[in-house]
């Protein structure tokens, strides 16, 4: 199960790799930006892409597993304090994309489902939002969403901003090189949850599904901004080096998967 959450790493750095390589290309020569899905359905033309995107489709449900394992038992006593039951929160909403990611490689994997190119998580925030918006008390939950999205942007900005990274295995501290990857690849990731996370807090105030939007969206933001194409090329070099960072994570991080009692 460890050497799983450690392919889920490694799955997640390919897929940032590939969404910082794809947003640069925008950055410089325009065209359309990728998220997650879309990332994925380009594998499926590379070379032994199937067979990629099925190593894929196991990591990312290794790394669910950890994540929910971690937010459901709480092996480190992480709870019992205010930020420790954030901590959990975000082991949770990790665990459910990661499973949605595994969904989607695995689907590509067998041929179950046709490649997406672009940024088809931009619709799917859409969907949800209007499902949502239409429910008893949406607008509170969807503002509660987006507000999530921004405390999951604030800590990875503290991280960004600490760049200690004890996580990584080793007596003695992470090389600074290596900790400077991870500092830019998670200050990318800050503007990028929070850009999210605005969008969706301004589709329930305006009553507007159409405001939501996904990582592809955020991107798009970035570079319609004077001197966009400048802002998207250091963004996109950030979400680059945060998949070398998770790729440096697959190898190197300090670890250990606690199985639910139903696999004992």
């Amino acid at each position: 199960m460890t050497l799983l959450a450690r392919i889920g790493f490694a799955a997640r750095g390919l897929v940032y790799i590939l969404i910082g390589w794809f947003a640069l290309d925008v950055a410089l020569h325009g065209g359309e930006t990728t998220d997650n899905q879309g990332a994925l359905g380009t594998l499926a033309d590379a070379p032994l892409g199937h067979i990629l995107l099925a190593v894929c489709a196991v990591g990312f449900s290794g790394y669910a597993l950890w994540r929910l394992t971690e937010a459901i038992t709480d092996p480190e006593k992480r709870g019992r304090t205010l930020k420790g039951k954030f901590e959990r929160l975000g082991y949770a909403i990790s665990g459910i994309s990661h499973i949605m990611l595994a969904t989607a490689a695995g689907r590509l994997a067998l041929e179950q489902t046709a490649k997406q190119q672009g940024s088809p998580g931009d619709e799917s925030a859409q969907g949800w939002s209007a499902w949502l918006l239409g429910q008893p008390g949406g607008v509170f939950l969807l503002v509660l969403a987006g507000i999530l999205l921004l405390i999951i942007a604030a800590a990875q900005a503290l991280k960004a901003y600490k760049a200690r990274f004890d996580e990584l295995g080793g007596d003695v501290p992470a090389p600074s090189y290596v900790r400077w990857i991870g500092r830019w690849g998670y200050a990318a990731r800050a503007l990028v949850f929070s850009l999210i996370g605005w969008f969706i807090i301004s589709a329930a105030l305006n009553h507007d599904p159409d405001r939501a939007g996904g990582l592809g969206e955020a991107l798009e933001q970035l570079r319609a901004q004077d001197e966009g194409a400048v802002l998207l090329s250091v963004v996109a070099l950030g979400l680059a080096l945060f998949g070398l960072f998770s790729l440096i994570e697959a190898r190197y991080r300090r670890m250990k998967v606690y199985r639910p009692d139903f696999l004992r």
